[in-house]
């Protein structure tokens, strides 16, 4: 007669997609943002778009490029669809969105997140 697994050991995690960037941790997963151990709600598009950016870390992102991967559209018409969800996900994690740090315009190419250099002890 065969013997049967108990099914308690057939439940897998879901393995994490989560993003670390100075104090920030993205987990796409639970659609949230976790700063300094405080974790805030994030939109679909909002996630998303934050995703894109921190996955690029470094790089300017062209707003025809974030349109395409976050809306699936080649439209950049009049809208300020970007502009806005750029505004809101700033709001979430950074100090001050007015004087933005990690999430920065590049005038005329686009948008890049920048991870901030840790100071070294020396510099304190």
């Amino acid at each position: 007669m065969a013997r049967r697994r108990k099914a308690s050991s057939t439940r897998r995690r879901k393995s994490s997609r989560q993003l670390k960037a100075a104090a920030l941790v993205l987990d796409p997963d639970e659609r949230c943002v976790i700063k300094n151990g405080v974790a805030t709600h994030l939109t679909h598009k909002e996630c998303a778009l934050l995703w894109i950016l921190m996955k690029n870390a470094g790089h300017v992102l062209t707003r025809k490029r974030l349109m395409k991967d976050v809306w699936d559209t080649d439209y950049l018409g009049d809208t300020r669809t970007l502009d806005v969800h750029i505004c809101m996900v700033r709001s979430k994690i950074e100090d001050n969105p007015r004087e933005p740090v990690l999430i920065r315009t590049m005038r005329g190419q686009g948008y890049m997140f920048v991870v901030p250099r840790r100071r070294s002890r020396a510099a304190k």
